[in-house]
């Protein structure tokens, strides 16, 4: 008998949601980048394990709104919970413990603060979550002991895990446990899908990917790509034409680099990783446009499935 069914992954941003999916995956479907809130929608990956199909639901990290767009990742990532079959909660566990030995920077203790924020909302949804303790690479055990009783005390979680989503340590276990979780009944994808992200979009996501590679520390959380043509040649080839978006003039510089070097990596990065994900020759064309306005467009968040009216 096969079974089939959705995990959604829940955290605050840069807990290693999208990590863990690719790991799952067994093949990349979520973008990874040093850049916090980097997954602005779901991604959903499509893990197999025997008989057992595991749906992946990589949401955006879960933290105060402050804006449009913030407030629809965030939506985003709590409706990613409401049908799933089983919830994930993964806590960077290596932030929590160096907040808590008074050596955590700004972003950690943010995190932990959202890490607070997200147990008020699964207790006010009355949700059974399993936590998983992620980053546990050399961090003491009767740290990641203490942090566990904190959590399971407010009674959201069902059991805990502790891995590296980088490493795969303990990922096993956690794999185990959902494929026991998930009801019987029919695949919901072909057993060659490795995920269900528009080509389109997908290719996008891969240029905006190599963007926070590249400036991370100029670039602020203010980009977005557009994949204005895809084109398949008469030679099997592809021809894509993207638009980077900026929301200030003096970001534009950023992106283009010294002579345009900057955008010639972020160019030929894509193009490259394209080519493999693809099987198909790519060549891709980049523009950068500034445009102060394009996260409070309706069209982008229709584009991306979240929604624009929140």
């Amino acid at each position: 008998m096969t079974r089939a069914g959705f995990v959604a992954v829940i955290g605050a941003p840069n807990a290693g949601k999208s990590t863990l999916t690719n790991h799952m995956v067994g093949a990349k479907v979520s973008i990874v980048t040093q850049k916090v809130q980097t997954t602005r929608f779901p991604v959903r990956g499509v893990a197999i394990e025997g008989d057992t199909q595991i749906v992946l639901v990589d949401t955006p990290g879960i933290f105060t709104p402050r804006r449009r767009l913030d407030r629809a990742m965030v939506r985003s990532a709590w409706g990613g919970t409401e049908d799933a079959d089983a919830v994930v909660h993964l806590v960077d566990a290596a932030a929590e413990i160096a907040v808590n030995e008074g050596k955590g920077k700004a972003a950690d203790r943010r995190g932990m603060a959202d890490v607070d924020t997200i147990v008020e909302g699964l207790q006010a949804a009355g949700k059974q979550v399993i936590l998983a303790l992620n980053k546990i690479d050399g961090v003491k055990r009767e740290n990641l002991l203490a942090i566990s009783q904190r959590l399971f005390e407010t009674g959201v979680y069902t059991e805990v895990f502790m891995i590296s989503a980088a490493t795969g340590a303990g990922v096993e276990d956690l794999t185990k446990r959902l494929v026991e979780l998930m009801p019987e009944g029919p695949w919901l994808y072909p057993a060659d899908q490795t995920a269900d992200l528009p080509v389109r979009l997908l290719a996008a996501e891969i240029t905006r990917e190599k963007i926070y590679l590249r400036v991370h520390e100029e670039l602020p959380y203010a980009a977005a790509v557009e994949t204005t043509s895809f084109e398949e040649r008469k030679d099997g080839s592809l021809r894509i034409e993207q638009t980077i978006y900026v929301e200030r003039d003096s970001q534009r510089p950023i992106v283009l680099g010294a002579n345009g070097q900057t955008l010639k990596w972020i160019g030929q990065k894509s193009r490259e990783e394209l080519t493999t994900l693809l099987d198909k020759t790519v060549h891709l064309f980049l523009t950068v446009k500034v445009d102060e306005r394009w996260a409070d467009k309706r069209e982008f968040y229709g584009d991306v499935g979240l929604d624009f009216d929140v």
